[in-house]
């Protein structure tokens, strides 16, 4: 079925997959689970086929330019990737900071260590970066697969001993929302905002093909890179209703009052799989906990600084000597640097603001995620994209209604505000 090639290609996938698997499945999908059953089902698949165009062409343009989509995104004009830089830059360090300090909390707790959170994020930013200044992209590659790995096998696992004490009645295309109903119209957003995550990793997808073409020093064919991205894209679907199993069939009609902190609540879910199913059960759940956080911090802690380097690179017209497009180089490791200092900063003196820090993420992340979906669109369908390996008639179409869908999911969430 995959022929040699395709496994010199093989990867990009699984890290675009890695960095999407982390708190929209672990706290949205589980709580949507424990909220609401099966209700929320349809909700999901629906933003994973309506967004599945969106990352997509990150690996389509990557490979059938040999550009990443800043590159692209310059061709469209010197706003877009001006645009692009500006999103990551109000990002990065927030995001950061919620995912480094989620993953050291759970990291702490289950180690029985007593150290300050904050600390136990820096020291894991830290180790990440120096994972990455040894091994480069290849080390990454293998490490997620090995995660991943991890995650899949305990995350599966578990919902399928949880599946049997699951109520399917609540099963459900079109939920209830609003007063009375299965969920709330706040929560509804969040889900479809961040399922199966925001858009802009989309360039973070292109740049890791590239990163594999130099590491393996192998062009990859856009079929390739397509089908290695497809397996990630499944995969990351197939683990958002693993989770939602999680939440259902344990969490959901149990009675307890769930945290609404998600360290808190992910700590709870394991708590309750070994009070329900029996202690032996809650190492696979830790596992899945774990690995979800751990795959998702490595590649942030590598996808911030490869966007704005790359994008500084661009909009500057200059590139370190000697550094390959798909290779990281000074302005990949001072962004590294920078957002590490910055980050550990952050969680020292604003931490307890941080709630409302990641709001306003979350927020400029899926507002602007119709304006990247549109960018993506505009330049894999640009004319140094070859026409046999530009999106079809029918994905351009759902293209297009992912676009609408998410656009009015943006209006509504703004008029909302305004009531």
């Amino acid at each position: 079925m995959f022929d040699r090639d395709f496994w010199k290609s093989f990867g990009p996938g699984l890290l675009w997959a890695g960095a999407a698997i982390g708190v929209s499945h672990l706290v949205q999908s589980t709580r949507a689970g424990a909220d609401a059953g099966f209700a929320l089902s349809g909700v999901i698949l629906l933003a994973l086929i309506l967004k599945y165009p969106f990352f997509e062409f990150g690996p389509r343009y990557a490979a059938a330019t040999g550009e990443s989509l800043v590159e692209g995104y310059a061709r469209i004009g010197a706003w877009a990737p001006w645009l692009y830089l500006l999103i990551t830059l109000v990002t990065a360090v927030i995001v950061d900071g919620a995912i480094l300090l989620f993953t050291a909390f759970l990291l702490l707790t289950v180690l029985g260590i007593g150290a300050p959170v904050w600390l136990a994020a820096a020291a894991l930013y830290a180790a990440c970066g120096g994972l990455l200044w040894v091994g480069r992209y290849r080390l990454l590659d293998g490490t997620v697969k090995v995660i991943l790995v991890a995650l899949t096998l305990s995350t599966v696992f578990a919902a399928a001993v949880a599946l049997p004490r699951a109520d399917f009645s609540t099963l459900a295309l079109v939920p209830d929302i609003g007063p009375g109903g299965v969920t709330s119209l706040a929560f509804l957003l969040a889900l479809v905002g961040w399922m199966p995550s925001a858009v802009d990793i989309s360039v973070w997808s292109s740049l890791w093909t590239l990163a594999k073409d130099e590491s393996g020093h192998h062009r990859t064919s856009v079929r390739n890179a397509l089908a290695d991205f497809r397996i990630g894209y499944i995969g990351t679907g197939v683990m958002a209703f693993g989770f939602v199993i999680l939440g259902a069939a344990v969490m959901h009609g149990s009675g307890e009052a769930f945290s609404a902190g998600g360290a808190a609540f992910s700590l709870q879910l394991v708590d309750l799989y070994g009070r329900t199913l029996g202690e032996w059960s809650r190492p696979f759940v830790l596992v899945a906990v774990l690995t979800t956080m751990l795959s998702t911090s490595i590649t942030v802690v590598d996808g911030f600084p490869r966007g704005i380097a790359r994008s500084v690179e661009v909009l500057t017209g200059r590139r370190g000597p000697g550094v390959r497009i798909g290779e990281t180089g000074a302005a990949y490791w001072t962004a590294m640097a920078l957002i590490g200092v910055a980050t550990a900063l952050l969680l020292a003196v604003f931490a307890s603001s941080l709630t409302g820090m990641v709001d306003f993420a979350t927020t400029v992340a899926f507002l602007t995620a119709p304006v990247l979906g549109y960018l993506n669109l505009r330049a894999v369908t640009g004319r140094n994209v070859p026409p046999e390996h530009r999106p079809g008639a029918g994905l351009r179409a759902l293209t297009w209604v992912g676009l609408v869908v998410l656009g009015a999911f943006g209006a509504v969430y703004l008029v909302s505000l305004s009531g």
